[in-house]
């Protein structure tokens, strides 16, 4: 191949790559703004459903009968119901409850944040619940022995151990979330997933899924990659 072949080739590809730039730019500017609530969602639910769930898992290791029979059914009823089923329920369902219905109307995203957190929290507490149940009963007795609190127990005994066993599952339920808010495309939220359908239905082009499959796939590696890295700090 000639020199002459090679610079005419590449003066009919560059036209096209020109072309192929500017659409991916367009698809991006398009669909970007969908990703402040994908991330908003992601947050809200993560800073509030862990700590619920954290609260939930102590409260079921206590001795509180009732308290344990009321949390059993809360975590039987959002695990055994599907979490869209959940978020109709939140922003359609309590707005028309007799009586308080009118209190209930809450917006879509403050109503997608109220199911995921509430549906998060009981998976959270099953979670962490397991990681109570793994700290054999002699760490509390030889903290006793030391002359530990049940504070400091929990603070410098079981705690750290029951961290490190359930940081496993917890990097698979934050996974699951990412990808799990792109449920509230079925409440018309703007979020990252609705704009990528509407902008496909327009333009009957299914580029920008691929478009929108690459931030889902960014967010998760970087999730997978700061939970390999706790894994391996607390790898004791």
């Amino acid at each position: 191949m000639t020199l002459e072949s090679i610079l005419n080739t590449i003066k009919i590809i560059l036209p096209d790559l020109k072309h192929t730039a500017e659409s991916i730019l367009n698809t991006i500017k398009i669909i970007l703004p969908g990703l402040q609530y994908t991330i908003g969602l992601f947050a809200v639910t993560i800073i509030l459903s862990i700590p619920l769930g954290l609260l939930m898992a102590f409260v079921m290791h206590g001795k509180s009968k009732i308290l344990k029979f009321i949390l059993r059914f809360y975590v039987l009823i959002m695990r055994g119901t599907p979490l869209m089923l959940q978020l109709f329920f939140i922003y359609f369902g309590l707005p028309k409850l007799p009586g308080i219905g009118k209190f209930l109307v809450m917006d879509r995203f403050p109503a997608a944040c109220v199911a995921f957190v509430l549906n998060y929290a009981a998976y959270f507490c099953e979670i962490f619940r397991g990681g109570l149940l793994s700290v054999e009963k002699g760490q509390y007795e030889a903290a006793k022995v030391l002359g530990f609190t049940k504070t400091q127990t929990m603070l410098r005994v079981v705690i750290p151990q029951m961290f490190r066993v359930v940081l496993p599952p917890v990097s698979n339920e934050t996974i699951t979330l990412v990808k799990d808010t792109s449920l509230v495309t079925a409440i018309s939220l703007s979020d990252l997933m609705n704009l990528t359908k509407a902008l496909v239905t327009s333009t009957s082009n299914v580029f920008p899924f691929f478009i929108a499959a690459l931030f889902y796939l960014v967010m998760t590696y970087a999730l997978t990659k700061l939970f390999n890295y706790l894994e391996h700090k607390f790898a004791y």
